[in-house]
C-alpha cells in the first residue's frame, strides 16, 4: 500500500503557538484554507482509493478540497488524531511546549513515558496502527490520511525502516507537509518522501506560525543514534 500522511492546514491555535489537541479543535485560518486548496494539485498524479481524517475539525477541513475533486467520501477515525497534550492542553509557554515535544521524542528511549496527563508512545502508535491496518485490509492501493504534525513524525519514526527518531525530532512537518510511505503492516514501511514544507510551496508557507507540533525536539530529549 502507498500511504500518504498529510498534516492539516494552519489554525488559529498554530498562530498562537498553543497545544490544541482536544476535540473539536480550532478551525483553519484563511491561510490554512489556501493550503488545503493547494493539496489536490500536489496529489494530482496519485491514484487515491480512500481518504481518512482525524476527529479534529482541522483535518476534515483540510481534506475537503481533495474529496470534492475526487468524489470520495471521508472516513473519520479517532486513531489518527493528534497526541493528547493532557495537562498541557491549550498552553503555549515554552516550558509546556518543551515538555510535550520532549516527551514525544524521548519515546525512542522509553515509550512508556507519558505526556503529563496524556498518552504514552505505545498507546499512540497502537491507535494509529489500527487505522492503517484497516485501510490495508480493505485492499486500498493508495490511502491518504489527514492527520497532525507530532503524531505523523512519531509514528513514522517508529514504523518506517529508513526514518530514525533523530530525523523525525529535528525535521518538523509544516502545515500541509507530508510523508509518503510504501509497505504494509506485516512487512513494514519505507518512507519515499519526507516533505516538511506545505504541499502548495512557498506561496502558502508561514513557517513562523506552524504551531508547537512543528517544533524541533529539545536536544536533551532525543537519544543519539549516531
Amino acid at each position: 500500500m502507498r500511504l500518504i500522511l498529510v498534516r492539516h492546514g494552519q489554525t488559529s491555535s498554530n498562530v498562537a503557538d498553543l497545544l490544541d489537541t482536544a476535540e473539536p479543535g480550532a478551525d483553519l485560518t484563511a491561510l490554512g484554507r489556501q493550503q488545503a486548496a493547494a493539496v489536490p494539485r500536489s496529489l494530482a498524479e496519485e491514484d487515491i482509493d480512500v481518504v481518512y481524517a482525524s476527529t479534529l475539525v482541522r483535518t476534515q477541513q483540510t481534506a475537503a478540497p481533495l474529496l470534492a475533486e475526487r468524489g470520495l467520501e471521508l472516513r473519520v477515525r479517532d486513531g489518527i488524531r493528534e497526541i493528547a497534550a493532557g495537562d498541557l492542553e491549550m498552553r503555549g509557554d515554552e516550558a509546556s511546549v518543551r515538555a510535550y515535544v520532549g516527551t514525544i521524542f524521548s519515546w525512542a528511549d522509553d515509550p512508556h513515558r507519558r505526556v503529563p496527563g496524556g498518552e504514552n508512545g505505545h498507546e499512540v502508535w497502537q491507535r494509529f496502527d489500527e487505522v492503517v491496518a484497516e485501510a490495508h485490509a480493505e485492499g486500498a492501493g493508495t490511502a491518504v490520511m489527514f492527520s497532525h504534525g507530532a503524531v505523523i513524525r512519531s509514528w513514522t519514526a517508529v514504523r518506517a525502516e529508513n526514518v530514525t527518531g533523530e530525523h523525525a525530532a529535528y525535521h518538523p512537518i509544516s502545515n500541509t507537509g507530508a510523508v509518503v510511505l510504501e509497505g504494509s503492516p506485516s512487512e513494514g514501511w519505507w518512507a519515499e518522501l519526507w516533505e516538511g514544507e506545505p504541499l502548495g510551496g512557498d506561496r502558502v508557507s508561514d513557517a513562523a506560525h506552524d504551531g508547537p507540533a512543528a517544533d524541533p525536539a529539545p536536544a536533551e530529549a532525543v537519544p543519539s543514534e549516531s
